[in-house]
């Protein structure tokens, strides 16, 4: 799936890079030269040395467990050392043996910690691996070219953790020309993500076997409905799906069916065109329609490109209240290039939303006509 360019920690999957060793050891000895030099100059030995003995707990946060077992002994040799009869004295005796047995206890208690974190860490980096290998399977990397079309675009998340949430996507190259899918799943949570998964695996399967568009549409409310059946029976609400469908081949018109989408905008020769198309019930509701859906046409030019969005997008708010004005918006970006206008789109939007942020999934591609074509 493709992704919004995020700075990230340098491990590929997310996890902070412990410091190196030379690192560590200047930063220790740093420490240790500060606090010894003020004990002795000042002669608190025992009240200034308690500072040494949290450095193995500072390490068990940040460094390996062999950093923090050597952090462990070299504070309980220094403050030990220092705090000997032979060494500076200073405070009562009892003082300083609870002082060595403090130093010693929180060395142990660091390891342990720090092994118990990196336990931790490596169990989250395996379930991530896990995550990323289903992500690539459930919601295709981008772009994606095929003998009709190129598309590119972004995904993000409302919650930064997460990989998948209720926006959907997909391109299917298929007998009759590509077909192109964006949706938005009802509601969050992972019953939203279980009705996500249900329409991209029958958008996947009908792209292929049905030679229409409301055939194939038809077979995404069944979808829809089926997992709805299974929801109610686990006690899961029931949910559906908005969705713009679109069908590209040779010719320079476009296909479309809206199931309760955001229309597409196209932009062809520094304009902005609102496309028109009818407006259907969403997926999984499809019982409650007066009619069928229709197929619409719209013209799709060389050198145009057609912007698809959720609502994440439209629905932005300024902190007073003002939606977020994609058409003029988008009117200010059109010397982009169709790989950076999604992004630019998104940290507008972002911008715009100020201190309150966006409050939805952002799912947007860009379409244009394939070089192969």
């Amino acid at each position: 799936m493709a992704r919004a360019v995020r700075k990230r920690p340098a491990h590929p999957l997310g996890a902070v890079e412990p410091p190196g060793n030379a690192q560590v050891a200047a930063g220790v000895a740093a420490a240790t030269f500060l606090v010894v030099v003020l004990a002795l100059v000042s002669g608190s030995v025992v009240w200034l040395l308690g500072l040494l003995v949290f450095l193995p707990g500072t390490a068990s946060a940040l460094c390996t467990v062999r950093q923090t077992r050597l952090i462990a002994a070299w504070t309980t040799l220094v403050v030990t050392v220092t705090v000997l009869p032979w060494g500076t004295t200073g405070g009562r005796w009892i003082d300083r043996a609870l002082l060595v047995l403090f130093t010693l206890a929180l060395g142990i208690a660091s390891v342990y910690a720090c092994h118990r974190r990196i336990a931790r860490e490596n169990e989250m980096l395996r379930l991530r691996s896990t995550a990323v290998a289903m992500q690539r399977h459930i919601l295709h990397p981008l772009p994606l070219v095929t003998d009709d079309v190129m598309v590119n675009g972004l995904y993000e998340p409302l919650q930064e953790e997460k990989l998948i949430g209720g926006d959907i996507y997909d391109v299917v190259a298929s007998p009759w020309g590509t077909r192109v899918l964006i949706g938005d799943v009802q509601g969050k949570g992972l019953a939203a993500v279980g009705a996500a998964f249900a329409v991209i695996g029958a958008f996947r399967e009908a792209a292929h076997r049905e030679p229409t568009l409301t055939a194939l549409v038809d077979a995404l409310d069944a979808a829809v409905v089926r997992h709805n059946s299974y929801a109610e029976q686990t006690g899961d609400d029931e949910r559906f799906v908005t969705a713009l469908v679109l069908g590209f081949d040779a010719h320079t018109e476009v296909q479309a069916v809206n199931c309760g989408h955001i229309p597409p905008q196209l932009t062809f020769q520094g304009t902005v065109i609102t496309p028109p198309l009818g407006t259907g019930v969403p997926l999984g509701l499809a019982e409650l329609a007066a009619e069928p859906g229709t197929v619409d046409w719209f013209a799709f030019p060389a050198g145009s490109t057609l912007l698809l969005t959720t609502d994440g997008l439209t629905e932005a708010r300024a902190p007073d209240g003002t939606f977020y004005p994609l058409d003029e918006r988008l009117e200010s970006q059109l010397g982009l290039s169709t790989t950076d206008l999604p992004q630019a789109l998104y940290e507008d939007a972002r911008a715009f939303a100020g201190t309150e942020g966006l409050h939805d999934d952002v799912a947007l591609l860009t379409v244009r006509r394939s070089p192969r074509r």
